[in-house]
């Protein structure tokens, strides 16, 4: 958090324990039900074809609330890519937690990926991004930030424990998570992006490639006596 956050954060603290209320623009429970309202016009529609005015009347706020929050549509797009980016990485590190055999971590990252990236709304999110990468450059390097919580960030700190504890021999394991992550995959999201794959694999489907793939994974890293 930068200064001008922390005394905006400590500011807005102030308001609320003096008044009751929060300051504007201070309000985490409106701010998410903006992201909400915006988030379902987003799929609906797309970027481009979406307007404020859209986002005012599915979050039930007025415009003028919005742009108490957010500078611009820009700006409210970004920060929902980087909500949903987060909440996405957590669910994959959930996946990784309190499993006794790297295996089976792996194997449940894994499907959480697939599953997630996979699913209809997350498509129609990337191909939106895709859309206005070119206008919008800030929002891949926000996206794909190492100073930001991401999947390959959640992952790449699981096969560092794992080197540590001697579980894993990996010489650089941001090459490994880069690695597991295309092998889960196994490029179905590709063909779910540009609309060759018109539905998620069937579970067995996703079983067997990500079983695969952690076996393939664990060949290439498990220590050598």
């Amino acid at each position: 958090m930068t200064n001008t956050q922390k005394q905006a954060a400590d500011s807005g603290a102030l308001t609320l324990s003096m008044t009751g209320r929060h300051a504007a623009g201070e309000d985490p429970a409106k701010r998410e039900q903006i992201l909400d309202g915006a988030k379902r016009v987003f799929i609906g529609k797309g970027f481009d074809a979406s307007s404020m005015n859209d986002v005012a009347r599915e979050a039930g706020v007025s415009k003028g609330t919005i742009y108490v929050y957010f500078q611009n549509k820009e700006d409210l797009f970004a920060d929902l890519i980087e909500r949903e980016r987060t909440r996405f990485a957590l669910s994959t590190r959930d996946a990784l937690e309190n499993r006794d055999r790297v295996e089976d971590a792996l194997f449940h990252f894994g499907m959480t990926f697939c599953q997630h990236m996979m699913n209809d709304d997350v498509i129609c999110s990337m191909r939106s991004v895709i859309g206005v990468i070119d206008r919008m450059p800030g929002l891949a390097r926000r996206f794909f930030s190492s100073e930001s919580v991401n999947v390959r960030s959640i992952l790449r700190d699981y096969l560092d424990a794992q080197q540590r504890q001697g579980t894993l021999s990996i010489e650089d394991t941001d090459i490994a998570s880069r690695q597991l992550i295309d092998m889960c995959s196994g490029s179905y999201f590709k063909l779910r992006l540009f609309g060759e794959l018109k539905q998620s694999p069937p579970r067995e489907e996703l079983d067997r490639v990500i079983g695969s793939a952690v076996r393939v994974f664990m060949a290439a890293y498990r220590p050598t006596a």
